[in-house]
């Protein structure tokens, strides 16, 4: 793993001026996008894999999963839980993965849109034990703001997943987005920092981040407890 990773370079510094303003216009307002047919389908697919292995185990998400090494990991940390790894690349998600070892069997990969599949959760009341968004793209453009997550209409959607909510990013602002739109939420986050040698380092991106000397951000939030909010 080559530690030649840079830093995310951003005029923005600090959490975007606007950014309250958005979540607002996101919390009033009902996202009207229809949901693809390919994307119900691949829910439909996440479903039988669940209910295969187990249909009252609890569920444990890992969006935006990448090349998996995440979703293996989470799969072994938690054999009791079925674990669902999903991304909208085919290329990432068919990395070989034969090194890492056997697969568990509670565990599925799956290609979907995070913005249809995260809806399709929620339209079927599907609760949650732990939710992970590791190192989503942060978009560090200001002009940019509307597609990191906390700031896109599909936010709300994630909220009522409920479960331990874990985001991970090497861009601080990020995280205080993040941060912010829960606490305004009415959810109590907690921030942090992953720990050098943190066996919790577990995707590619997150060791290259780590070996090239960055600051690993970390947020916590149990999203099936509210605090009222600010």
């Amino acid at each position: 793993m080559f530690a030649n990773s840079r830093p995310v370079v951003s005029a923005q510094y600090a959490p975007h001026p606007d950014l309250r303003t958005v979540l607002a216009r996101h919390q009033a307002n009902v996202f009207q996008k229809p949901i693809a047919a390919c994307s119900h389908a691949a829910f439909l697919r996440a479903l039988a894999f669940w209910r295969t292995f187990a249909p009252d185990a609890p569920l444990i998400l890992d969006a935006g999963c990448g090349v998996g090494w995440s979703t293996l990991f989470l799969a072994r940390e938690y054999p009791e839980c079925f674990v669902l790894g999903v991304d909208q690349s085919a290329h990432r998600l068919e990395r070989d993965k034969s090194r890492l070892g056997a697969m568990p069997e509670n565990l599925a990969f799956l290609r979907a849109d995070l913005v249809d599949f995260w809806r399709d959760l929620a339209k079927a009341g599907i609760r949650l034990q732990r939710h992970f968004l590791l190192y989503p793209n942060p978009w560090p453009k200001s002009a940019h703001l509307r597609r990191r997550w906390h700031a896109h209409p599909v936010f709300p959607a994630l909220l009522r997943l409920g479960g331990l909510f874990t985001c991970r990013s090497n861009w601080k602002p990020y995280i205080e987005e993040m941060s912010l739109c829960l606490r305004w939420s009415g959810y109590a986050p907690v921030i942090g920092t992953c720990a050098p040698g943190d066996s919790s380092i577990t995707t590619p991106f997150e060791r290259k981040y780590h070996a090239s000397g960055q600051t690993l951000w970390s947020l916590r939030c149990d999203l099936d407890q509210k605090d009222g909010g600010a």
